[in-house]
């Protein structure tokens, strides 16, 4: 199949940014922004004391450390992790696959960074065996880990890991001497359960675990502001360490201005402060991806494709591996091709595994929700509020030409998993 030009191949420059809402902004907090928009003194490098207090109370309410932990705000998660990875020092590690943005922050500055395999059941977090071997083999060659970066809600897997996954990963992590990032960007928008009455999985922080060894970040775009607001907060644990961390990690957003800006600021406090609106719009938003990433996990499975179930965020990880014969046929031989294939065929972004650092010759793909909510104002508003959101003929129509896309790919003799399990675990398991 015919390439675009190579420069519209970079991993840095052209790499996937998280997945869209696909929702109206918040009128309550448009109004914050537009309040704020007429300040003319710049905000404090780090963020407001406003903001901080809020960032402070958000994590307590999620059951952090209650001690007036060190907290800092930057205009975006990546310039957070980049200063972050440039005070720590020494080799990153993530877990393979990873969201987009991780390593070129660390690449950057020139860190070398390890992907290390995920376990079957989940993304978000490394193998602990193979985190320890990787610890190893690095030391033993002459580098130097000094960070793990881990996802309790994971971009692109859309999995949260289970608590005792989780804790033997971070305990490794800690036991040799790593200090630990717990991206939490997607926590608030863990799928509701079948009742819809809570969270359907059980999530922790790694803060929570080991809080002397754990800097949690947080990218406001995942669940509480749209991507043209990007704030983000790091909570530093509180220890003498912590302290140092936060007061080196300061010193370098100051150094390369990556200052809030007035309005950016004050929306990031609004939603920090978890108001009545505010709280009934994430509730709905996720209630709403949490049904339609559901339906497009099914369609998916009805395909003859793989895809763990989703948990958490706003998008699907799907391993075509079953239907290569036929992508094949049709010039698609790696994950390149195939972004570019269904991209083209969907009309939609579907990112490559490739560019969360999976296997470029595996054929896997993010697809998210939000384009199925509607390409108008008034559709997106209308899938918000109808109590059948996947009833509406807008988010209809997309399932059904994910449908069709995929389904043309299907072998006829090929069976189907409708329950998207053993199978998944193995498709995972066997690229590595």
């Amino acid at each position: 199949m015919r390439h675009p030009d190579p420069e519209g191949r970079g991993p840095v420059r052209y790499g996937p940014p998280l997945p869209e809402p696909g929702l109206p902004v918040l009128p309550e907090l448009a109004a914050v922004v537009a309040a704020a928009a007429a300040r003319a003194h710049p905000e404090p490098p780090g963020g407001p004391p406003a903001l901080l207090e809020a960032a402070r109370g958000h994590g307590q309410r999620r059951g952090l450390a209650p001690e007036r932990a060190r907290v800092t705000a930057a205009p975006g998660a990546a310039p957070l992790l980049l200063a972050l990875t440039a005070a720590l020092g020494g080799d990153v590690l993530v877990p393979r696959p990873c969201p987009a943005w991780w390593v070129p922050q660390a690449r950057l500055i020139g860190r070398d960074v390890f992907h290390v395999p995920t376990p079957a059941e989940c993304g978000g977090v490394p193998d602990p065996y193979a985190l320890l071997e990787t610890v190893r083999r690095v030391r033993a060659e002459g580098g130097d880990p000094r960070l793990l970066v881990v996802s309790v809600a994971d971009d692109p897997t859309a999995t949260v890991p289970p608590p005792e996954v989780l804790h033997e990963a971070v305990e490794a992590a800690v036991g040799e001497g790593l200090h630990v990032v717990s991206d939490e960007t997607w926590r608030d928008t863990v799928h509701p359960g079948p009742d819809g009455s809570g969270p359907g999985t059980v999530l922790f922080s790694p803060a929570e675990m080991f809080p002397g060894r754990v800097t949690v970040l947080t990218d406001l775009t995942g669940a509480y502001l749209p991507p043209s607001l990007p704030a983000a907060c790091a909570r530093f644990a509180p220890t003498a360490e912590g302290d140092r961390l936060a007061a080196r990690t300061l010193d370098i957003l100051t150094a390369t201005g990556a200052h809030l800006a007035a309005p950016v600021a004050a929306a990031a406090t609004y939603v920090l402060e978890e108001g009545a609106e505010v709280t009934a719009r994430r509730t709905a938003a996720v209630a709403l991806h949490a049904r339609v990433a559901a339906a497009l996990h099914r369609t998916v499975l009805a395909a003859g494709g793989l895809a763990r179930p989703p948990r958490a965020g706003r998008h699907l990880y799907v391993d075509l591996e079953r239907l290569r014969p036929r992508l094949s046929a049709r010039g698609v031989t790696d994950a390149q091709d195939l972004e570019e294939y269904l991209t083209d065929r969907l009309g939609m972004p579907a990112p490559g595994g490739h560019r969360f650092g999976d296997d470029q010759g595996a054929l896997r793909v993010r697809l998210c929700t939000g384009p199925l909510l509607g390409s108008t104002p008034a559709e997106r508003a209308a899938s918000l509020t109808s109590p059948e959101p996947l009833g509406l003929p807008h988010v209809a129509r997309v399932l059904s030409m994910v449908e069709s896309v995929l389904g043309e790919l299907r072998d006829p003799g090929d069976r189907a998993d409708p329950e998207g399990t053993g199978a998944a675990g193995e498709g995972w398991e066997s690229e590595r």
